[in-house]
């Protein structure tokens, strides 16, 4: 059993793994053993999972989901299966428990007044001093 939060679990069942050769550097073994990992998570045919909880990870880890509902997670870090597989599984609760925690509803507020008249002044005073800095009209100049 796989907890994901205080109230969800998902059984092992749920998890399909898939073992293949790992890429990068690694000397002879690399090229003989399966150390790479690939976690295959349906969730939309958990059962542990409720229909709001399903609806949060597939639009919060839309990027990740396939368009049959499929999560697919891949560990390659260490040279053992063993361990890759481990990363996956560690990977996929902190994946699924920050996507069915419920973010708090922002709450709309206004710009107090003070800091209006700050920023109002502020851009008055930009202001003149790019005007001080631009080309002084001298009497002697040649106008229009």
């Amino acid at each position: 059993m796989i907890e994901i939060t205080n109230d969800i679990v998902l059984s092992e069942d749920a998890l399909v793994f898939k073992a293949s050769r790992s890429g990068g550097p690694g000397g002879q073994n690399v090229n003989k053993v399966n150390t790479r990992v690939t976690l295959f998570f349906d969730v939309e045919d958990c059962e542990s999972l409720s229909e709001t909880q399903k609806r949060r990870i597939l639009t919060r880890l839309a990027t990740r989901i396939d368009k049959n509902g499929v999560l697919r997670i891949v560990s390659q870090k260490f040279r053992t299966q063993k361990a890759n597989r481990r990363v996956a599984v560690e990977r996929l609760q902190r994946l699924l428990a920050d996507a069915v925690r419920a973010r708090p509803v922002r709450k709309k507020t206004r710009v107090p007044y003070a800091a209006k008249q700050r920023r109002l002044e502020e851009k008055r005073r930009r202001s003149l001093l790019k005007r001080q800095r631009g080309r002084k009209n001298l009497a002697g100049d040649i106008g229009d």
